[in-house]
């Protein structure tokens, strides 16, 4: 077993001595005569109208004559009730310890938010000291600040140690009780607070486009950067659209001449129209899950620049809505029009259009439905149906807004099973296509020839990776179990496994199922000698994996359950070495495919500093990290791997890292400013981060976008940057839009990516 990074025992060499403190300390002495902003240190955001409402929502006739709400209640009038003992002691601060179990008046509430919300800082710090001094003697001792630091962590869902506590409480008093009185007293608090709240920048609250001409580049139109953005998925789907329109109005104008339009006029016409349509969409649907091909594809430059492989996936559901336009219009048409004019049609005309194909016998509309083109096509809508709902978001997610009925039955699993129901499918439609019943013309029946070629390549491809999982031999090295139910394995790399960072590989457990394939990112770098990924438990197969291998570990047998993989495959974080900046957004578990690129830039900067002037691969010359998650225990998921990321990159600084921790309130909120203050004293001795244990500092609250952009825009002027994401959608058309926002405001270009599998 690999041994773990343990961030906790670097060296405090980092720091000179603690000399260092007293003159940090004294440095800071000039931000208390600064005016701050009234958001530093604030106990709420709420106005006085919000805490009144709640106030008259909750309150009830007390023993006076005025209404009254609980003690217990006062977090919730003033927007705490997430943080009820964070609350509770506020609450003794302004009120006395003695007393703060008696009901509250809308009065008293009132007097209360004044001073939670005192524009004056010194009086919102005088708040936070009388929380931390419990004994009310205008002191604070180590073991006060202890105290408050555990509350802090608490509110703020942070796992801290009472010995992790008890280290920070002393590193507060080393740098603030340069006296060794033994305690600290307001002044001194108020410095560290500020210090620590100030140490950030305050980000931009508007953008304001200037005129300023910059000779690396010029402003775009937005028509510009839509048409910069979308024309290689336009030409696509334009060339898809004429083709298919072009199919229907060929059988359209074709059927319109035909004896049959006698007995069935344009419902007949429009039928026929929406078939051919439908036979091309059922060869094409194939061609976008061809993976390896598509791989294969997007390694040929002129072909990669303007061929969107990257939205194959969404390619493949767009030809899904196409097939299900045609499905309505074929079978609505034919349902609902042909075979009512069929069956009720006159007599006599019926014997000289199409009795010949009837066999002189004028069916019923039931006969009609019996008949084996009927039958097959009938039995194909319903298969199709059940695939396609269950393939669609909520299903497929197991959402909790289905009924539990429906939920019981719905998950990936379902989603993968039903999808291969294409396979009857496809058997039908070629049954479907030899019984038409208004033709005997074997030229004119001509659905497999659509349909040979893609159904061939995609069997071709199936035998493909079939062979060659059961080639690679997926040997595990490790197996790790991380917080958050993610499980992280370590393989050996196959003989003759070659990837490029951002690709992902599939995985076959044969305990779970013979035939499921998952696909995950690749950790691991190109160089690395082996393979590495990390599974989270968001379905059932993934649950099923986490536990078998659980198991394993707990039982310390080592026998680990069998894998496949097959791949690798090509992704759109492949395109990162297309710039020389680029912006990796990962939230949660879609940090995995940027790893891989980490690993790769900053094995690249390794060997630049090793061999000089070397031909090293092209790649970014600075690449953005931005990571967010919702867990503190997420940073141990690749924590091993950011200390190596952080070590290479150390003299050059190519790399970038920016962790967000959304559990933590912003900095700013009093919940969070004491954490804020010893993790900024600590990483400034240190070099450690205390909540991700790494070198980058954690940020706390979710991401400002727009001024992230802003920055960036600032300080790459006139540059092109790729913009790389993984993450729910929700953000993704956010960042989409900041994108095309400062490309058209700024002279720098921003190029937006997400990850599709």
């Amino acid at each position: 077993m690999d041994s773990q990074v343990e961030p906790k025992k670097v060296d405090a060499s980092l720091s000179s001595s603690s000399s260092y403190w007293i003159g940090r300390v004294a440095s800071l002495q000039h931000f208390v005569e600064k005016p701050m902003d009234e958001r530093l240190m604030r106990f709420t955001d709420s106005e006085w109208k919000e805490v009144e409402k709640r106030f008259n929502r909750l309150a009830s006739a007390g023993n006076g004559p005025e209404p009254v709400v609980k003690w217990s209640e006062f977090g919730f009038c003033i927007g705490m009730q997430q943080s009820p003992e964070f609350a509770k002691e506020v609450l003794m601060a302004i009120r006395g310890r003695e007393y703060y179990k008696f009901d509250i008046t809308r009065k008293e509430l009132h007097s209360y938010w004044h001073r939670l919300t005192d524009p004056s800082f010194q009086s919102r710090v005088k708040i936070f000291f009388d929380m931390c001094n419990r004994n009310k003697d205008g002191k604070i001792n180590e073991m006060d600040i202890k105290q408050a630091i555990l509350l802090s962590a608490a509110a703020n869902k942070l796992s801290l140690t009472h010995e992790e506590a008890h280290e920070y409480a002393a590193l507060i008093m080393e740098s603030l009780d340069t006296e060794e009185k033994g305690f600290i007293e307001p002044h001194q608090l108020e410095t560290l607070l500020k210090a620590s709240l100030s140490s950030s920048s305050s980000p931009p609250t508007g953008y304001h486009q200037t005129n300023e001409k910059d000779p690396r580049g010029k402003t775009m139109s937005r028509s510009e950067i839509i048409f910069r953005s979308y024309w290689r998925r336009g030409w696509i789907v334009v060339l898809w659209l004429v083709i298919c329109f072009s199919l229907f109005t060929w059988k359209f104008i074709q059927y319109r001449h035909r004896t049959a339009f006698e007995v069935m006029g344009y419902c007949l016409c429009t039928a026929k129209g929406a078939a051919e349509t439908l036979k091309f969409n059922m060869a094409l649907i194939l061609l976008p899950v061809c993976r390896n091909t598509i791989t294969w594809l997007r390694r040929k430059p002129t072909l990669n620049s303007f061929i969107p492989f990257n939205d194959n996936i969404n390619f493949h559901k767009v030809i899904a809505g196409g097939i299900v336009v045609g499905v309505i219009l074929h079978g609505g048409t034919h349902l609902a029009c042909d075979f009512p004019r069929i069956s009720g049609s006159n007599q006599s005309i019926f014997r000289q259009t199409i009795a010949v194909r009837f066999g002189y016998h004028q069916p019923s509309y039931i006969q009609i439905l019996a008949t084996t083109e009927v039958a097959t096509g009938i039995a194909m809508v319903m298969l199709m149906t059940v695939a396609f709902l269950l393939a669609t978001k909520w299903p497929r997610r197991r959402s909790p807004s289905l009924p539990s009925s429906i939920r019981h039955v719905t998950g990936y699993n379902t989603f993968w099973y039903s999808h291969h129901l294409f396979i009857l499918v496809y058997a039908l439609l070629i049954v479907h296509s030899m019984f038409l019943f208004l033709t005997d013309n074997i030229t004119e029946k001509t659905t497999w020839m659509y349909i040979a070629f893609p159904v061939t390549l995609y069997a071709a491809e199936r035998f493909v990776r079939a062979l060659r999982s059961g080639f690679y031999d997926a040997k595990i090295i490790k197996v790790m179990i991380h917080p958050g139910k993610v499980l992280s394995l370590k393989l050996q790399k196959p003989e003759g496994f070659k990837h490029k960072s951002g690709m992902y590989i599939f995985i076959q457990c044969p305990q779970i199922s013979l035939f499921q394939w998952h696909p995950f990112s690749l950790t691991s770098g190109p160089e690395d000698d082996h393979l590495s990924v990390h599974i989270r438990t968001l379905g059932d197969w993934s649950y099923q994996i986490y536990s078998l291998f659980q198991e394993a570990v707990l039982s310390r047998t080592k026998e680990y359950p069998k894998i496949y993989i097959d791949g690798p495959y090509g992704a759109a974080s492949q395109d990162h070495v297309k710039y020389d900046i680029v912006m990796l957004i990962g939230l949660g578990i879609g940090a995995t495919p940027f790893i891989s690129i980490l690993k790769d830039v900053a094995n690249g900067l390794h060997q630049k500093a090793n061999c000089g002037e070397c031909n090293i691969a092209k790649g970014p010359l600075k690449a953005y990290f931005y990571w967010v998650t919702r867990e503190q225990s997420s940073f141990d998921w690749f924590r091993d791997v950011l200390w190596e990321i952080s070590k290479t990159n150390q003299k050059q600084s190519v790399i970038e890292m920016h962790n967000f921790l959304s559990s933590v309130y912003e900095e700013g909120d009093a919940r969070s400013a004491l954490i804020s203050a010893m993790q900024a004293l600590y990483q400034a001795k240190k070099g450690i981060d205390i909540v991700s244990w790494t070198q980058a500092r954690t940020q706390f609250g979710r991401p400002n976008w727009f001024n992230i952009f802003f920055k960036l825009a600032k300080k790459h002027r006139g540059e092109r940057i790729g913009v790389f994401y993984c993450g729910p959608s929700t953000l993704a058309r956010e960042l989409k839009t900041l994108c095309a926002k400062f490309s058209t405001k700024t002279t720098t270009r921003f190029v937006f990516h997400k990850e599709n599998y």
